[in-house]
Protein backbone atom coordinates (compact mmCIF):
# COMPACT_ATOMS: atom_id res chain seq x y z
CA UNK A 1 0.00 0.00 0.00
CA UNK A 2 1.51 3.29 -1.26
CA UNK A 3 1.33 6.25 1.17
CA UNK A 4 0.23 9.36 0.39
CA UNK A 5 3.38 12.12 0.44
CA UNK A 6 2.07 15.62 1.48
CA UNK A 7 2.58 18.34 -0.58
CA UNK A 8 5.53 20.97 0.49
CA UNK A 9 4.64 24.56 -0.21
CA UNK A 10 7.73 26.38 -0.78
CA UNK A 11 8.40 29.82 -0.58
CA UNK A 12 9.82 31.49 -3.31
CA UNK A 13 11.98 34.43 -1.31
CA UNK A 14 13.76 36.91 -3.84
CA UNK A 15 15.85 37.81 -1.06
CA UNK A 16 16.39 34.34 -0.02
CA UNK A 17 17.42 33.42 -3.47
CA UNK A 18 19.40 36.50 -4.03
CA UNK A 19 21.56 35.82 -1.06
CA UNK A 20 21.52 31.96 -1.68
CA UNK A 21 23.00 32.38 -5.17
CA UNK A 22 25.41 35.20 -4.23
CA UNK A 23 26.85 33.60 -1.04
CA UNK A 24 27.58 30.30 -3.04
CA UNK A 25 29.04 32.26 -6.13
CA UNK A 26 31.80 34.08 -3.50
CA UNK A 27 32.19 30.52 -1.46
CA UNK A 28 32.82 28.90 -4.85
CA UNK A 29 34.66 31.76 -6.38
CA UNK A 30 37.15 32.31 -3.30
CA UNK A 31 37.75 28.32 -3.49
CA UNK A 32 38.89 28.78 -6.89
CA UNK A 33 40.87 31.62 -6.40
CA UNK A 34 42.28 30.47 -3.50
CA UNK A 35 43.42 27.02 -5.23
CA UNK A 36 44.83 28.71 -8.21
CA UNK A 37 46.98 31.25 -5.51
CA UNK A 38 47.84 28.01 -3.39
CA UNK A 39 49.16 26.40 -6.79
CA UNK A 40 50.57 29.16 -8.10
CA UNK A 41 52.63 29.79 -4.99
CA UNK A 42 53.89 26.62 -4.68
CA UNK A 43 55.22 26.31 -8.14
CA UNK A 44 56.94 30.12 -7.55
CA UNK A 45 58.49 28.30 -4.51
CA UNK A 46 59.76 26.06 -6.42
CA UNK A 47 61.42 28.26 -9.29
CA UNK A 48 62.84 30.39 -6.55
CA UNK A 49 63.89 27.87 -4.86
CA UNK A 50 65.84 26.33 -8.20
CA UNK A 51 66.97 29.69 -8.84
CA UNK A 52 68.61 30.15 -5.59
CA UNK A 53 70.37 26.72 -5.62
CA UNK A 54 71.61 27.35 -9.21
CA UNK A 55 72.92 30.95 -8.10
CA UNK A 56 74.62 28.88 -5.04
CA UNK A 57 76.09 26.44 -7.38
CA UNK A 58 77.34 29.49 -9.85
CA UNK A 59 79.14 30.89 -6.98
CA UNK A 60 81.17 28.49 -6.15
CA UNK A 61 82.88 27.86 -9.74
CA UNK A 62 86.27 28.38 -9.03
CA UNK A 63 89.61 27.73 -9.63
CA UNK A 64 90.81 27.90 -6.11
CA UNK A 65 91.70 24.81 -3.86
CA UNK A 66 88.60 23.58 -1.86
CA UNK A 67 89.22 22.72 1.69
CA UNK A 68 89.56 18.77 2.91
CA UNK A 69 86.45 17.11 3.28
CA UNK A 70 84.83 15.15 6.60
CA UNK A 71 83.45 17.01 9.20
CA UNK A 72 85.79 19.23 12.08
CA UNK A 73 83.50 18.11 15.11
CA UNK A 74 82.32 14.50 14.72
CA UNK A 75 79.74 15.71 17.26
CA UNK A 76 78.04 18.22 14.84
CA UNK A 77 75.48 16.81 13.16
CA UNK A 78 75.17 18.81 10.44
CA UNK A 79 72.37 20.66 8.06
CA UNK A 80 70.74 18.05 6.10
CA UNK A 81 68.22 20.48 4.84
CA UNK A 82 70.78 21.41 2.29
CA UNK A 83 74.12 19.94 1.15
CA UNK A 84 76.99 20.62 -0.92
CA UNK A 85 79.37 18.41 -2.31
CA UNK A 86 82.45 19.27 -5.18
CA UNK A 87 84.07 16.50 -6.74
CA UNK A 88 87.51 16.86 -8.77
CA UNK A 89 87.88 15.53 -12.26
CA UNK A 90 89.09 12.19 -10.63
CA UNK A 91 86.08 11.64 -9.03
CA UNK A 92 88.11 13.28 -5.57
CA UNK A 93 85.37 14.73 -2.95
CA UNK A 94 87.75 18.21 -2.16
CA UNK A 95 84.62 19.76 -0.63
CA UNK A 96 81.50 18.35 1.53
CA UNK A 97 79.49 20.29 3.83
CA UNK A 98 78.33 19.25 7.37
CA UNK A 99 75.85 16.72 6.58
CA UNK A 100 75.07 12.97 7.49
CA UNK A 101 73.30 12.71 3.95
CA UNK A 102 74.83 10.52 1.03
CA UNK A 103 74.76 11.55 -2.20
CA UNK A 104 75.67 9.42 -4.87
CA UNK A 105 79.31 10.65 -6.52
CA UNK A 106 78.25 10.89 -10.14
CA UNK A 107 75.83 13.50 -10.94
CA UNK A 108 73.55 14.54 -13.79
CA UNK A 109 74.14 17.64 -14.51
CA UNK A 110 71.37 20.32 -14.27
CA UNK A 111 68.26 19.43 -11.60
CA UNK A 112 67.38 15.66 -10.47
CA UNK A 113 66.10 14.34 -7.44
CA UNK A 114 67.96 11.91 -5.87
CA UNK A 115 67.03 9.27 -3.01
CA UNK A 116 68.74 9.46 -0.06
CA UNK A 117 69.16 9.71 4.19
CA UNK A 118 65.74 8.11 3.78
CA UNK A 119 63.97 11.48 1.75
CA UNK A 120 64.28 12.76 -1.47
CA UNK A 121 66.78 15.56 -2.47
CA UNK A 122 66.39 18.25 -5.34
CA UNK A 123 69.93 18.15 -6.77
CA UNK A 124 71.10 20.54 -9.03
CA UNK A 125 74.61 19.60 -10.50
CA UNK A 126 77.35 22.33 -12.92
CA UNK A 127 80.81 20.65 -13.96
CA UNK A 128 83.49 22.95 -14.51
CA UNK A 129 87.01 21.76 -15.78
CA UNK A 130 88.20 21.57 -12.50
CA UNK A 131 85.25 20.45 -9.77
CA UNK A 132 81.88 19.21 -10.31
CA UNK A 133 79.42 21.16 -7.57
CA UNK A 134 76.29 19.56 -6.00
CA UNK A 135 73.81 21.48 -4.61
CA UNK A 136 71.22 19.17 -2.74
CA UNK A 137 68.04 20.28 -0.74
CA UNK A 138 65.47 18.20 0.87
CA UNK A 139 62.36 18.22 -0.96
CA UNK A 140 60.10 17.73 2.52
CA UNK A 141 61.70 20.65 3.67
CA UNK A 142 61.52 22.78 0.74
CA UNK A 143 57.51 21.21 -0.10
CA UNK A 144 57.08 22.73 4.10
CA UNK A 145 58.77 26.21 3.29
CA UNK A 146 56.74 26.29 -0.03
CA UNK A 147 53.03 25.34 1.68
CA UNK A 148 54.36 28.00 4.77
CA UNK A 149 54.31 30.92 1.65
CA UNK A 150 51.50 29.22 0.00
CA UNK A 151 49.45 29.84 3.30
CA UNK A 152 50.21 33.32 3.38
CA UNK A 153 49.33 34.10 0.25
CA UNK A 154 45.65 32.37 0.67
CA UNK A 155 44.88 33.76 4.32
CA UNK A 156 43.47 36.75 2.65
CA UNK A 157 41.31 35.43 0.53
CA UNK A 158 40.11 33.40 3.68
CA UNK A 159 39.42 36.87 5.75
CA UNK A 160 38.06 38.63 2.85
CA UNK A 161 35.43 35.84 1.25
CA UNK A 162 33.28 36.36 4.76
CA UNK A 163 33.72 40.44 4.98
CA UNK A 164 32.04 39.84 1.42
CA UNK A 165 29.50 37.57 2.65
CA UNK A 166 28.27 40.31 5.28
CA UNK A 167 28.53 43.35 2.67
CA UNK A 168 26.23 41.18 0.53
CA UNK A 169 23.87 40.23 2.91
CA UNK A 170 23.77 44.11 3.80
CA UNK A 171 23.52 45.20 0.45
CA UNK A 172 20.78 43.02 -0.52
CA UNK A 173 18.89 43.60 2.81
CA UNK A 174 19.14 47.22 2.48
CA UNK A 175 18.18 47.55 -1.28
CA UNK A 176 15.04 45.23 -0.54
CA UNK A 177 13.78 47.27 2.50
CA UNK A 178 11.90 49.45 0.78
CA UNK A 179 9.88 46.26 -0.72
CA UNK A 180 9.27 45.10 2.28
CA UNK A 181 8.34 48.69 3.60
CA UNK A 182 5.10 48.50 0.68
CA UNK A 183 4.39 45.03 2.04
CA UNK A 184 3.71 46.05 5.69
CA UNK A 185 1.95 49.72 4.01
CA UNK A 186 -0.47 46.52 2.30
CA UNK A 187 -0.72 44.87 5.49
CA UNK A 188 -1.80 47.62 7.49
CA UNK A 189 -4.46 48.66 4.91
CA UNK A 190 -8.24 48.37 5.79
CA UNK A 191 -9.84 46.77 3.06
CA UNK A 192 -11.37 50.36 1.87
CA UNK A 193 -8.47 52.65 1.76
CA UNK A 194 -7.64 52.55 -2.32
CA UNK A 195 -4.98 55.55 -1.42
CA UNK A 196 -1.94 55.18 -3.52
CA UNK A 197 1.36 53.16 -2.45
CA UNK A 198 4.42 55.50 -2.17
CA UNK A 199 6.77 54.67 -4.70
CA UNK A 200 9.93 56.43 -2.87
CA UNK A 201 13.08 54.52 -2.79
CA UNK A 202 12.12 51.65 -4.48
CA UNK A 203 14.43 49.97 -7.28
CA UNK A 204 13.95 50.28 -10.48
CA UNK A 205 12.49 47.12 -11.45
CA UNK A 206 10.08 47.56 -8.28
CA UNK A 207 8.89 50.60 -9.22
CA UNK A 208 6.95 50.09 -12.18
CA UNK A 209 4.47 46.96 -10.47
CA UNK A 210 3.84 49.60 -7.66
CA UNK A 211 2.84 52.34 -10.23
CA UNK A 212 0.72 49.76 -12.24
CA UNK A 213 -0.48 48.42 -8.57
CA UNK A 214 -1.61 52.46 -8.17
CA UNK A 215 -3.54 52.87 -11.49
CA UNK A 216 -5.27 49.47 -10.79
CA UNK A 217 -6.45 51.19 -7.10
CA UNK A 218 -7.23 54.34 -8.81
CA UNK A 219 -9.31 52.40 -11.44
CA UNK A 220 -11.01 50.18 -8.82
CA UNK A 221 -11.62 53.45 -6.70
CA UNK A 222 -13.14 54.88 -9.67
CA UNK A 223 -15.71 51.78 -10.00
CA UNK A 224 -16.72 52.44 -6.81
CA UNK A 225 -17.48 55.92 -6.43
CA UNK A 226 -19.51 54.95 -9.81
CA UNK A 227 -21.43 52.29 -7.92
CA UNK A 228 -21.80 54.56 -5.11
CA UNK A 229 -23.08 57.39 -6.87
CA UNK A 230 -25.32 55.01 -8.93
CA UNK A 231 -26.71 53.34 -5.54
CA UNK A 232 -27.25 57.33 -3.92
CA UNK A 233 -28.90 58.67 -7.02
CA UNK A 234 -30.82 55.69 -7.33
CA UNK A 235 -32.23 55.99 -4.15
CA UNK A 236 -32.07 59.77 -4.51
CA UNK A 237 -34.52 59.99 -7.32
CA UNK A 238 -36.49 57.20 -7.89
CA UNK A 239 -38.18 58.44 -4.34
CA UNK A 240 -40.56 60.49 -6.03
CA UNK A 241 -41.16 58.73 -8.80
CA UNK A 242 -42.45 56.05 -6.69
CA UNK A 243 -44.17 58.10 -4.63
CA UNK A 244 -45.97 59.32 -6.85
CA UNK A 245 -46.79 56.25 -8.13
CA UNK A 246 -48.59 54.70 -5.22
CA UNK A 247 -50.59 57.76 -5.27
CA UNK A 248 -51.90 57.60 -8.37
CA UNK A 249 -52.38 53.97 -7.70
CA UNK A 250 -54.57 54.99 -4.68
CA UNK A 251 -56.60 57.44 -7.32
CA UNK A 252 -57.19 53.94 -9.49
CA UNK A 253 -57.89 51.87 -6.98
CA UNK A 254 -60.50 55.20 -5.56
CA UNK A 255 -61.97 55.91 -9.17
CA UNK A 256 -65.76 55.61 -8.68
CA UNK A 257 -66.39 55.60 -12.79
CA UNK A 258 -64.61 54.59 -16.04
CA UNK A 259 -63.94 58.22 -17.29
CA UNK A 260 -61.74 58.73 -13.69
CA UNK A 261 -60.37 55.46 -13.98
CA UNK A 262 -59.24 56.01 -17.57
CA UNK A 263 -57.84 59.30 -16.55
CA UNK A 264 -56.70 57.22 -13.77
CA UNK A 265 -54.55 54.63 -15.84
CA UNK A 266 -53.32 57.17 -18.22
CA UNK A 267 -51.48 58.78 -15.23
CA UNK A 268 -50.19 55.81 -13.73
CA UNK A 269 -48.60 54.79 -17.42
CA UNK A 270 -47.14 58.04 -17.90
CA UNK A 271 -45.61 57.47 -14.21
CA UNK A 272 -44.30 54.67 -15.06
CA UNK A 273 -42.67 55.46 -18.36
CA UNK A 274 -41.14 57.98 -16.16
CA UNK A 275 -39.65 55.68 -13.79
CA UNK A 276 -38.56 53.43 -16.60
CA UNK A 277 -36.73 56.14 -18.42
CA UNK A 278 -35.18 57.59 -15.22
CA UNK A 279 -33.96 53.85 -14.29
CA UNK A 280 -32.46 53.47 -17.80
CA UNK A 281 -30.72 56.75 -17.80
CA UNK A 282 -28.86 55.68 -14.40
CA UNK A 283 -28.11 52.82 -15.96
CA UNK A 284 -26.37 54.21 -18.55
CA UNK A 285 -24.74 56.60 -16.47
CA UNK A 286 -23.06 53.86 -14.40
CA UNK A 287 -21.89 52.12 -17.13
CA UNK A 288 -20.75 55.19 -19.15
CA UNK A 289 -18.54 55.94 -15.88
CA UNK A 290 -17.40 52.73 -14.90
CA UNK A 291 -16.79 51.69 -18.45
CA UNK A 292 -12.67 50.93 -19.24
CA UNK A 293 -13.74 49.37 -22.84
CA UNK A 294 -10.64 49.23 -25.60
CA UNK A 295 -10.88 52.15 -27.63
CA UNK A 296 -10.93 51.57 -31.52
CA UNK A 297 -11.62 54.04 -34.70
CA UNK A 298 -15.30 55.08 -35.09
CA UNK A 299 -16.93 56.81 -37.96
CA UNK A 300 -18.92 59.98 -37.15
CA UNK A 301 -20.58 60.06 -39.87
CA UNK A 302 -22.22 56.62 -39.42
CA UNK A 303 -23.30 57.25 -36.09
CA UNK A 304 -24.88 60.13 -36.88
CA UNK A 305 -27.17 58.51 -39.47
CA UNK A 306 -27.89 55.63 -37.28
CA UNK A 307 -28.84 58.25 -34.62
CA UNK A 308 -30.97 60.61 -36.49
CA UNK A 309 -32.66 57.32 -38.04
CA UNK A 310 -33.46 56.14 -34.44
CA UNK A 311 -34.88 59.61 -33.33
CA UNK A 312 -36.72 59.84 -36.49
CA UNK A 313 -40.20 58.39 -35.10
CA UNK A 314 -40.00 60.48 -32.26
CA UNK A 315 -39.54 63.53 -34.14
CA UNK A 316 -41.89 62.89 -37.14
CA UNK A 317 -44.66 62.51 -34.13
CA UNK A 318 -43.73 66.29 -33.18
CA UNK A 319 -43.69 67.36 -36.78
CA UNK A 320 -39.98 68.31 -36.32
CA UNK A 321 -37.69 68.85 -39.10
CA UNK A 322 -35.19 66.36 -38.14
CA UNK A 323 -32.06 65.72 -40.58
CA UNK A 324 -28.27 65.08 -41.27
CA UNK A 325 -27.25 68.88 -41.95
CA UNK A 326 -23.37 68.28 -43.05
CA UNK A 327 -21.82 64.85 -43.03
CA UNK A 328 -18.84 64.46 -43.67
CA UNK A 329 -16.09 61.84 -43.57
CA UNK A 330 -14.64 62.01 -39.73
CA UNK A 331 -13.27 59.24 -38.00
CA UNK A 332 -12.10 59.11 -33.99
CA UNK A 333 -10.47 56.91 -31.35
CA UNK A 334 -13.21 55.78 -28.91
CA UNK A 335 -15.78 53.25 -28.27
CA UNK A 336 -18.50 52.88 -30.70
CA UNK A 337 -21.49 52.34 -28.13
CA UNK A 338 -20.71 55.34 -25.65
CA UNK A 339 -20.62 57.36 -28.85
CA UNK A 340 -23.53 56.55 -30.05
CA UNK A 341 -25.28 56.83 -26.66
CA UNK A 342 -24.06 60.49 -26.65
CA UNK A 343 -25.29 61.34 -30.11
CA UNK A 344 -28.74 59.98 -29.68
CA UNK A 345 -28.95 62.09 -26.15
CA UNK A 346 -27.84 65.38 -28.14
CA UNK A 347 -30.58 64.54 -30.43
CA UNK A 348 -33.17 63.28 -27.47
CA UNK A 349 -32.80 66.44 -26.30
CA UNK A 350 -33.22 68.88 -28.69
CA UNK A 351 -35.94 66.86 -30.20
CA UNK A 352 -37.81 67.12 -26.80
CA UNK A 353 -37.49 70.57 -26.06
CA UNK A 354 -37.85 72.04 -29.35
CA UNK A 355 -41.20 73.20 -29.67
CA UNK A 356 -43.94 71.25 -32.42
CA UNK A 357 -42.74 72.17 -36.05
CA UNK A 358 -39.27 73.20 -34.96
CA UNK A 359 -36.03 71.81 -36.55
CA UNK A 360 -33.04 69.88 -35.53
CA UNK A 361 -29.65 69.54 -37.79
CA UNK A 362 -26.89 67.05 -36.76
CA UNK A 363 -23.62 68.00 -38.48
CA UNK A 364 -20.16 65.86 -38.64
CA UNK A 365 -17.68 68.33 -39.36
CA UNK A 366 -13.45 67.29 -40.32
CA UNK A 367 -12.08 70.53 -39.24
CA UNK A 368 -8.66 70.95 -38.58
CA UNK A 369 -9.05 71.39 -35.00
CA UNK A 370 -10.57 67.62 -34.80
CA UNK A 371 -13.28 66.19 -36.13
CA UNK A 372 -16.32 67.79 -34.47
CA UNK A 373 -20.37 67.06 -33.83
CA UNK A 374 -22.95 69.49 -33.78
CA UNK A 375 -26.34 69.48 -32.78
CA UNK A 376 -28.23 72.68 -33.44
CA UNK A 377 -32.23 73.37 -32.58
CA UNK A 378 -34.66 75.99 -33.02
CA UNK A 379 -35.83 75.90 -29.30
CA UNK A 380 -35.56 77.53 -26.24
CA UNK A 381 -32.31 77.37 -25.78
CA UNK A 382 -29.96 77.68 -22.70
CA UNK A 383 -29.05 81.07 -20.65
CA UNK A 384 -25.77 81.58 -20.14
CA UNK A 385 -25.86 81.38 -16.95
CA UNK A 386 -27.24 78.24 -16.39
CA UNK A 387 -24.77 76.34 -19.06
CA UNK A 388 -22.42 75.26 -16.61
CA UNK A 389 -25.08 74.01 -14.10
CA UNK A 390 -27.18 72.08 -16.61
CA UNK A 391 -24.40 69.53 -16.81
CA UNK A 392 -25.27 68.54 -12.92
CA UNK A 393 -26.96 65.48 -12.67
CA UNK A 394 -30.85 65.68 -12.31
CA UNK A 395 -30.66 69.61 -12.96
CA UNK A 396 -33.32 70.90 -14.71
CA UNK A 397 -33.87 74.41 -16.15
CA UNK A 398 -36.11 76.56 -14.16
CA UNK A 399 -39.65 76.85 -16.27
CA UNK A 400 -38.34 73.82 -18.97
CA UNK A 401 -42.21 72.24 -19.69
CA UNK A 402 -40.55 69.15 -21.42
CA UNK A 403 -40.73 65.81 -19.24
CA UNK A 404 -36.80 64.52 -18.26
CA UNK A 405 -34.73 63.39 -15.45
CA UNK A 406 -31.91 66.15 -15.72
CA UNK A 407 -29.53 63.36 -16.81
CA UNK A 408 -28.69 63.46 -20.19
CA UNK A 409 -26.45 66.06 -20.34
CA UNK A 410 -24.52 64.63 -17.30
CA UNK A 411 -24.12 61.41 -19.60
CA UNK A 412 -23.13 63.30 -22.87
CA UNK A 413 -20.63 65.44 -20.43
CA UNK A 414 -19.08 62.01 -19.01
CA UNK A 415 -18.67 60.22 -22.24
CA UNK A 416 -16.87 62.95 -23.99
CA UNK A 417 -14.42 63.14 -21.32
CA UNK A 418 -13.63 59.75 -21.35
CA UNK A 419 -12.54 60.07 -25.17
CA UNK A 420 -10.65 63.49 -24.29
CA UNK A 421 -13.23 65.66 -26.21
CA UNK A 422 -14.58 69.14 -25.60
CA UNK A 423 -18.06 70.03 -24.98
CA UNK A 424 -19.41 73.66 -25.69
CA UNK A 425 -22.95 74.97 -25.34
CA UNK A 426 -23.96 77.79 -27.38
CA UNK A 427 -26.37 79.83 -29.21
CA UNK A 428 -27.33 78.37 -32.58
CA UNK A 429 -27.01 81.58 -34.92
CA UNK A 430 -29.18 79.70 -38.00
CA UNK A 431 -31.64 78.30 -35.82
CA UNK A 432 -31.87 80.56 -32.49
CA UNK A 433 -31.86 77.69 -30.27
CA UNK A 434 -29.30 75.49 -28.76
CA UNK A 435 -25.74 74.65 -30.28
CA UNK A 436 -24.08 71.91 -28.86
CA UNK A 437 -20.44 71.08 -30.22
CA UNK A 438 -18.47 68.16 -29.34
CA UNK A 439 -14.62 68.59 -30.54
CA UNK A 440 -12.47 65.82 -30.68
CA UNK A 441 -8.65 65.66 -30.70
CA UNK A 442 -6.95 65.40 -33.95
CA UNK A 443 -5.86 62.14 -35.02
Amino acid sequence: MMMAVPKVNVTHSLRGRLLWFLLAAITMAAVAQAMIAYSSALNDADQIFDYHMEQMAMSLRSNAPMAATGNTDPNDPGNDEMVVQVWTPDGIQVFRSLSRAELPQRAVLGFSNVRANGTTYRVFSAQTATQTIQIAQDLAVRKRMAGTLALRTVGPIALMAPVLMLVVWWVVSGSLAPVARVQRQLALRKADDLSEVSDADLPDEVRPLVQELNLLFSRVQTAFQAQQNFVADAAHELRTPLAALKLQILSLARADCNEARDVAIGRLAAGVERASRLVEQLLVLARTEAADAKLEPVNLTELAKRAVGDMAGAAQAREIDLGLEQADEATVQGQGDALLILLRNLVDNAVKYTPAGGTVDVSVQAAQAGPRLVVEDSGPGIAPEERERVFHRFYRVPGSEAQGSGLGLAIIRAIAERHGAKLALESSERLGGLKVTVTFAPR
